[in-house]
C-alpha cells in the first residue's frame, strides 16, 4: 500500500473555502469536548481559524440538547466521558462548482473506544483503542477509499482503505491525532444550508496517544 507523509505546506491551494477545511472534536484540558473548525494540519491563528464564526450549532449524536458555549475557536460542550459524534450541514452557504451548486455535510468522532459507525459516514476503529479502521458509509465500509492522517506535529500521511474498506495508521509518536476522509456525491439534495445538486462529505475521526 502506498503511503507517504507530506508537510502542510504542500497542500493545493485549489479547493474551495469550505472543501479546505474539517470539522473535529477534541477533549480539552478540562475534559470538555472542543469543536474546532479549519485545517487541524495548520496552526491554528489566535482566536480561531477565519472561518470560525460559519460554525454556529452542531448536532450531537445521538441527538442531545447541552450548552454549547463558544470559545476561541471553538465550541465548548461538557458532555460524558467516552466517544463523542457530531455534524452539521449548515457551516458554509452553497457555493458553486461545476456550474452546479454545492454544499458540504460534517461529520466529527471524538475517540477509538466504540467500534460502530453511528453517522453516515464515520471511520471507526476495527477494536477499541486500536490501530486499524474501517471507513464507514451508509453502513458499508468504502473500499479504495482515500484518508489522511494528522500526525500530532501537524504532518499528513496519505492513506487509502484495502478491499475491506480497512486502513491501518501508523502512530510513531504521542499526541492528538486526525484522520479524515471525504466523498461526493451527485444528485438533488436538500441541506439546512439550502438545495444543492453535489454534496461533499467530509469525516474525522480524532484520538489521543497517551
Amino acid at each position: 500500500m502506498m503511503r507517504y507523509w507530506i508537510a502542510a505546506l504542500a497542500i493545493a491551494l485549489t479547493a474551495t473555502n469550505a472543501q479546505a477545511h474539517e470539522l473535529w472534536a477534541e477533549r480539552g484540558a478540562n475534559d470538555k469536548l472542543q469543536v474546532w473548525l479549519g485545517e487541524p494540519e495548520k496552526p491554528i491563528p489566535a482566536g480561531g481559524d477565519p472561518a470560525f464564526p460559519s460554525l454556529k450549532s452542531p448536532n450531537l449524536v445521538p441527538a442531545a440538547t447541552v450548552p454549547q458555549t463558544r470559545g476561541p475557536g471553538y465550541i465548548e460542550m461538557d458532555v460524558p466521558p467516552g466517544d463523542v459524534r457530531l455534524w452539521d450541514d449548515n457551516i458554509f452557504a452553497p457555493w458553486d462548482e461545476d456550474g452546479k451548486k454545492a454544499g458540504g455535510v460534517y461529520y466529527a468522532r471524538s475517540g477509538r473506544s466504540e467500534t460502530r459507525a453511528l453517522m453516515p459516514f464515520e471511520i471507526v476503529p476495527v477494536t477499541a483503542g486500536g490501530t486499524r479502521f474501517t471507513v464507514i458509509f451508509d453502513g458499508k465500509p468504502v473500499a479504495k477509499q482515500a484518508v489522511t492522517l494528522v500526525s500530532p506535529d501537524r504532518w499528513m500521511l496519505a492513506l487509502e482503505t484495502d478491499a475491506q474498506g480497512q486502513v491501518e495508521l501508523p502512530l510513531r509518536e504521542k499526541g492528538r491525532y486526525i484522520v479524515k476522509a471525504e466523498m461526493k456525491e451527485e444528485g438533488d439534495f436538500t441541506l439546512s444550508s439550502g438545495d444543492v445538486q453535489i454534496v461533499s462529505r467530509i469525516t474525522t475521526t480524532s484520538f489521543v496517544v497517551p
